[in-house]
């Protein structure tokens, strides 16, 4: 059955103007996603020029040949700058649409993809490998593989702990994901403090605060065929999220099953987190504060929300990734530290921001 609501997003007022235009918002949130990679792969403490990098896109692209005193550059460029930049995309994609859903799952505004415990219960599993080498016989998928593995344990466990009889609850969901967060994050203080001091130990606290230094050609086709495959499934069901928003109650009246709805919207949301954690560490923020800004521009209908919020939080995770490159360089920062430090006064700010409300307050 067809449905056609016009949804109040959970703990947000109408917006006090018109929603944007979609297709030339679209447009416009493409070629500044493009332009972004480009700065992405252009900008850095190495010095290659935008004239080099172009030519070495393109030899990559194509097959082209270089010079042999151009091999240093050319590997930069196309080995490390470029899996990372759109590594940073895809992550900041399947975060942002993720965080839609939850918000929408749980019926909550301060929801965001981490609220179900599934970063911290992979990040066991990333510094089982860092700190004391498990899974040594898997090579470099040790640590994504480790990381995926305990995300997927963890969501087993935060399932069969909030499920009732009923279905998953939106309360028991959050209520349940909150405390298996602070029990993942106690296992893995008592790894790291337990492990030996150094470089170790390092690595592991960077990968807690997020970092896409790890990223390669290898790990980015996969979390990108993950985080397409959920993001399809959410546009996909978009008209039942409008409906899920608006209460079970209503979901019910028009003809959504409400508990069966939730249960797949975990399993989606769980798995295209796990997935983007494990190559990239736990990033806050951009769950949490790329939805609401998506339904600023263009009104709480999902449809429109999930078309927006992914190439907003492409855009927003490419730049944080050159900030916290360039900004010590050669030093690098956590992304998540980034992320956090532009987060916080542009989440006070939409908070103080007349017509978006959160929590009705």
């Amino acid at each position: 059955m067809a449905i056609t609501t016009r949804p109040t997003a959970p703990g947000t007022a109408a917006p006090p103007r018109r929603p944007l235009p979609l297709p030339p918002l679209l447009a416009g949130l493409c070629a500044a996603l493009l332009g972004s990679l480009l700065c992405g792969v252009a900008l850095g403490s190495s010095g290659v020029g935008l004239p080099d990098t172009l030519r070495y896109l393109w030899a990559g692209l194509t097959g082209g040949t270089i010079t042999a005193d151009e091999a240093a550059a050319y590997t930069i460029i196309w080995e490390l700058r470029f899996p990372r930049a759109l590594l940073a995309a895809v992550v900041g994609a399947g975060l942002a649409a993720v965080g839609v859903a939850v918000q929408a799952m749980v019926r909550n505004a301060l929801a965001d993809p981490f609220v179900l415990g599934i970063s911290s219960g992979a990040a066991v599993g990333a510094n089982a490998v860092l700190l004391f080498g498990a899974l040594g016989s898997l090579g470099v998928w040790a640590l994504s593989g480790a990381a995926f593995a305990s995300a997927l344990a963890a969501m087993a466990l935060v399932y069969a702990a909030a499920r009732t009889p009923q279905g998953l609850t939106p309360l028991r969901l959050v209520l349940t994901g909150s405390a298996m967060y602070y029990g993942f994050s106690a296992v893995t203080t008592l790894m790291v403090f337990g492990a030996d001091r150094g470089e170790a130990a390092r690595s592991a606290m960077m990968w807690l605060l997020g970092s896409l230094g790890g990223a390669s050609w290898a790990s980015v086709p996969i979390a990108a065929a993950v985080v397409l495959a959920g993001l399809a499934h959410l546009l996909w069901s978009a008209r039942r999220l409008n409906a899920l928003a608006m209460g079970d109650e209503t979901a019910a009246a028009l003809g959504v099953d409400a508990p069966r709805m939730r249960k797949q919207l975990f399993v989606v949301t769980a798995a295209v987190t796990g997935a983007v954690v494990a190559v990239s560490g736990a990033i806050g923020f951009v769950g949490l504060m790329v939805p609401h800004v998506a339904r600023m521009l263009v009104g709480a209908d999902h449809r429109r929300v999930l078309a927006v919020a992914a190439p907003l939080g492409a855009v927003l995770l490419v730049w944080v990734d050159v900030v916290s490159r360039l900004v010590l360089a050669p030093v690098e920062l956590p992304v998540g530290a980034v992320t956090a430090v532009v987060g916080v006064p542009c989440f006070v700010l939409l908070m103080r921001r007349r017509g978006h409300v959160f929590g009705g307050a």
